[in-house]
């Protein structure tokens, strides 16, 4: 719908349904990444039948995007900082009186932004696109805002690619943390400290935010005057960040020349740098009957290939795989790097939308069981060791499989970008 919204250029309001609670199990409060990684800890004989389904009746209490920063959570969170959502646009509960009056609110509100010819060409700035970047990597949010907002910024002919996020991430810290990387903070409670409008007053105060950017409620300075400080806690200060740089982070090397993508706020500082060999499965389904059967083993680099923008067709989240690492117990022992991209709810060392991706001749396409995977976040490196002189003899023994294809699927797959530039339809 943004990007709808991009390209029609009409005076437009967005708001959401709204997130759910948390749900409630034995004392503590969960979130969907729970149930997903339930499954993973029933596969591992850890829990039985009864609690997997105490976890399946509990986890979502109630309507709503799930209850953490996950990617639907995640986006409306953006749009608030992008400029086209009302304040609380990503927070206020689904189930609140508030959600209610903010949507009356944005009703009105809309026959104001149209009475004033505010378009979104006029929001979607350069300056509004790093504001949401910034507060994108402030709050931790889902690897798939880098696709999304990369793909909105096409539609608005802003420029912003990889590289954007790369720079604006490497010095704007982490401030907030929520499920699933942390075990009991959540959407909710963002809100009732002042939500994506109080992260960003901080931001702002520490000049990283430009405060002249304009909203569909006014410049972005006069929003947040009127919210709470940073409480320290849910949203911490810059001076006290959890860590210095952004939750999202760059990773580039021979077998992502183009560059790819981790929540590094969410991954183990055990797995920050890893080196294993590679497990190689063609597609999501054998991964993750390999993880459930017991066939990964601590140190192992998953590698799940050709579920990329044009090899899928499109990008199939890996929550399934992820959470049932997470589950087994490997989630600080085993990585996951794919072409394709990953639930919101994922965490650990899960690289997505490595590319150049395998169906386009990437060098995804070319590892081969047991090759070393050098990853090192910090360091922003994603490195295949094997020798160039191998890789080129591989690429000519290489061939992409077939999928039988017709109608609109084929005509995407032969169209489509790469992950690393939205998934867009080429011109």
């Amino acid at each position: 719908m943004l990007i709808a919204a991009a390209r029609l250029n009409l005076p437009c309001v967005f708001v959401s349904g709204g997130p759910m609670m948390p749900g409630k199990l034995n004392g503590g409060r969960i979130g969907l990444s729970n149930i997903f990684e339930a499954v993973g800890a029933h596969a591992a004989g850890k829990i039985d039948d009864n609690e997997l389904c105490d976890y399946e009746n509990h986890v979502c209490p109630g309507c709503g995007s799930c209850s953490g920063m996950y990617t639907a959570n995640s986006m409306n969170c953006i749009t608030e900082a992008l400029g086209l959502a009302l304040p609380g646009n990503g927070t206020i509960p689904a189930t609140d009186a508030a959600r209610i009056r903010l949507a009356k609110t944005a009703g009105e509100l809309v026959m104001e932004v149209y009475e004033k010819g505010l378009t979104p060409a006029k929001i979607l700035t350069k300056n509004a696109f790093a504001n949401a970047i910034r507060t994108d990597m402030a709050i931790g949010a889902s690897t798939n805002t880098v696709l999304h907002l990369t793909a909105i910024a096409h539609a608005a002919g802003v420029d912003v690619n990889l590289s954007t996020f790369d720079e604006l991430g490497r010095d704007t810290p982490q401030i907030c943390k929520l499920n699933p990387a942390v075990p009991d903070m959540y959407i909710t409670d963002l809100n009732d400290v002042g939500g994506i409008s109080a992260v960003m007053k901080e931001l702002y105060k520490a000049g990283l935010i430009d405060g002249k950017a304009q909203t569909v409620c006014g410049p972005v300075k006069d929003k947040i005057e009127r919210v709470p400080d940073a409480d320290g806690h849910i949203i911490r200060t810059v001076g006290n960040a959890y860590r210095k740089d952004g939750g999202i982070a760059v990773l580039y090397g021979n077998l992502a020349e183009d560059g790819s993508v981790v929540k590094q706020g969410a991954v183990s500082p055990k797995m920050m740098a890893h080196s294993g060999p590679a497990r190689v499965f063609d597609g999501e389904d054998a991964a993750s009957e390999a993880i459930l059967s017991g066939k990964i083993n601590p140190g192992d680099v998953v590698v799940i290939r050709y579920e990329g923008p044009k090899g899928g067709p499109g990008m199939r989240e890996m929550l399934q795989p992820t959470a049932a690492l997470e589950g087994m117990g490997l989630g600080e022992t085993v990585a996951l790097i794919t072409d394709g991209r990953f639930s919101g709810a994922s965490k650990g060392a899960s690289i997505g939308h490595v590319s150049p991706e395998a169906a386009s001749g990437g060098n995804i396409a070319l590892v081969r069981e047991g090759d070393i995977i050098d990853i090192n976040i910090p360091e922003r490196t994603l490195e295949l060791k094997v020798s160039d002189a191998e890789l080129e003899i591989r690429r000519k023994e290489w061939k992409c499989p077939e999928k039988k294809l017709t109608g609109y699927l084929k005509r995407y797959a032969a169209l489509v970008s790469s992950g690393a530039e939205g998934a867009v339809m080429k011109n």
